[in-house]
């Protein structure tokens, strides 16, 4: 029953908040570890089992790997998508996560301009 795994896996603080700025786009461990403030084998830990869920897919640009919202399990799954829309942004760990990514981006594509 492949919902029931996802609902599992998503029934962690730290899955969630990956998962949530995820939304945002792809990301790699690294900006991952650095936004959320966890350590790079926590992220690697919860990002195995977001995949083992299909929940979310991988992306190999050079020698790093991105991670992103798999949207076929989130078309698959309408009201779960719905769900972590609605739901996410109403938590105030997250806000402030995509906050924080937003920031981190704005810095990252200014230090490319310059």
């Amino acid at each position: 029953m492949e919902i029931v795994q996802v609902l599992r896996t998503l029934g962690d603080k730290s899955r969630l908040r990956i998962v949530n700025i995820l939304r945002e786009g792809h990301l790699s461990v690294g900006e991952i570890e650095h936004i959320l403030e966890l350590t790079q084998s926590n992220v690697s830990k919860h990002l195995s089992k977001l995949k083992a869920a299909g929940i979310i897919n991988q992306e190999r640009r050079a020698q790093w790997i991105y991670y992103g919202l798999n949207n076929a399990i989130m078309d698959k799954y309408p009201l779960l998508r719905e769900l972590l829309e609605k739901e996410l942004d109403k938590i105030e760990t997250c806000r402030q996560d995509l906050k924080k990514l937003r920031e981190y981006r704005q810095r990252r594509k200014l230090s490319l301009e310059t």
